[in-house]
């Protein structure tokens, strides 16, 4: 790969190298990264094993020995200068996500601007990393509390999301004064490439932030989970996934973070504004075309309002564009692969054979393309309501009262997002606390920001991302206890 700049326009076909200790490695094997709007190659990238793998970690151990050293301060003008360089280049990075994993153009150009707002919250973070001094009950000892960088990262990121979980994790870690090696998703690694690309060109020291490309995931983790010099994992993905990482942490008792699988209900009460809440199930469903964690999969309707909710729902789903990601006027893309076609065509077709009605669409299209969905009908005992779908399904399921719906909304092992609907101060926070999610969106879908805290319970997961929380993900704290002369 060229040096920094000039390989930000994303060119079909260009072989990238994976970024280890502040050179661009090209090895002997390659494998291949499809778009899945046109079916055809996108990118080749360089495939890493565990030569790579041990090269990056001996280059993340000796850079951290420095980068802890850094001031808040030095690190947080990197991380300004890496979050202007970002948003410079807003549109290469937004083409090279819509590119490798199919998200609508203009939602990719809002992924680049919200990954970036976390590398300038970080930035700012860096210089508020504060200690304590508490009193001791000994009139000679003086007490107090410091944070200290973990150590080295090891960040395993996801495909759907290909900036905003780079920088989600890289940011506070770099800004705690830990360095980071990434292994971003063999479907899109090209845009964690881009990113390192921009540290590079800022002035990131080499072995600060690393990126491991590979379809071998398993041979480079090893290499990491067996390291004690790794003290922390963050992980973004499936809980399958997530609950082996975990096992693999404990060998050398890693401090881990795990943002895992969803199943979110959205709950629509009877005196809901009824076109403001269907804005809002819209925004929530699909986006990505349904491909986020935190998109609902449960739409909760109130009997007295459900037939008119569905009416409209179903009426703003057919107006939803399907096409070219790289259209303006896209609003629902392909999805990543095959694999997530049939799992989407299946959840959909067990539905039906259980008693589901398909109100709109519930077909594939050529391609990866699977057309915008209203289900209603739906009931307990279908695979829809049991796993993510992660696609542009919407079912609707009807209630009768609050405590019917909190009880259906919290029957799932999962804890990630739930929302709920209602023009009822009252119910909104009676709901909202009794619902066993780590976030909660009341009138709204989409909740996520950069100074929140993300994160979940139960299975879907362990630790915070954004706010001053991420950052705490990174830090240990130190006591020091200093005896005086008597």
């Amino acid at each position: 790969m060229e040096h920094a700049i000039n390989s930000m326009q994303p060119v079909p076909g260009r072989h990238y190298g994976a970024f280890i200790n502040g050179q661009w490695i090209k090895t002997d094997k390659s494998f291949d990264v499809q778009n899945p709007a046109k079916q055809e190659r996108f990118a080749i990238m360089s495939n890493c094993g565990t030569a790579e793998a041990e090269s990056a970690l001996t280059a993340t151990v000796a850079a951290f020995s420095s980068w802890k050293n850094t001031t808040a301060a030095q690190r947080a003008t990197l991380l300004k200068a890496w979050h202007a360089a970002i948003m410079a280049h807003q549109e290469e990075l937004a083409l090279a996500i819509s590119s490798e994993m199919g998200k609508p153009i203009l939602e990719a150009r809002g992924e680049v601007a919200y990954a970036a707002a976390y590398v300038e919250l970080y930035a700012e973070e860096a210089t508020r990393v504060y200690g304590e001094t508490f009193p001791s009950q000994h009139a000679h000892k003086r007490l107090f509390a410091n944070r200290q960088p973990v150590g080295p990262v090891y960040a395993v990121t996801p495909w759907n999301f290909p900036a905003a979980m780079v920088t989600r994790k890289v940011a506070p870690a770099l800004a705690a004064g830990c360095t980071v090696i990434v292994k971003p998703a063999e479907q899109s690694p090209v845009t964690a490439v881009l990113l390192a690309a921009l540290w590079e060109k800022v002035g990131g020291p080499a072995g600060t932030f690393q990126v491991l490309t590979t379809d071998d995931p398993a041979g480079v983790s090893k290499v990491m989970f067996d390291s004690r010099a790794v003290r922390k994992l963050t992980f973004t993905g499936s809980t399958a996934v997530g609950r082996m990482l975990y096992q693999q942490s404990a060998g050398t008792i890693k401090k881990v973070s795990l943002e895992l699988g969803g199943h979110a209900p959205f709950i629509v009460f009877h005196d809901a504004d009824i076109d403001r809440a269907v804005d809002e199930v819209m925004l929530c469903k699909f986006r990505n075309a349904g491909q986020t964690c935190v998109c609902t999969n449960r739409i909760y309707v109130q009997r007295s309002i459900a037939e008119a909710f569905a009416a409209r729902l179903t009426d703003r789903v057919k107006a939803l564009k399907v096409g070219d990601p790289a259209d303006f006027d896209t609003q629902i893309g392909p999805l990543v692969d095959r694999a997530a076609v049939e799992k989407v065509q299946f959840h959909v077709l067990d539905a039906v054979s259980k008693g589901a009605r398909v109100l709109v669409g519930g077909k594939a299209k050529s391609g990866l393309y699977f057309l915008p969905t209203v289900l209603t009908d739906v009931a307990a005992g279908m695979e829809i309501m049991q796993e993510e779908t992660f696609g542009p399904v919407a079912p609707i399921v009807i209630f009768d009262n609050e405590d019917e719906v909190i009880a259906l909304a919290n029957d799932t092992p999962y804890g990630l997002a739930a929302y709920l609907y209602t023009s009822n101060l009252s119910r909104a926070f009676r709901v909202s606390e009794k619902l066993e999610y780590g976030i909660v969106g009341i009138n709204d879908g989409a909740p996520s920001t950069a100074q929140g805290p993300f994160g979940g319970i139960k299975d879907s997961g362990l630790g915070r991302e954004g706010g001053k929380w991420g950052l705490e993900e990174f830090l240990d704290v130190r006591f020091v206890s200093i005896g005086l002369d008597r």
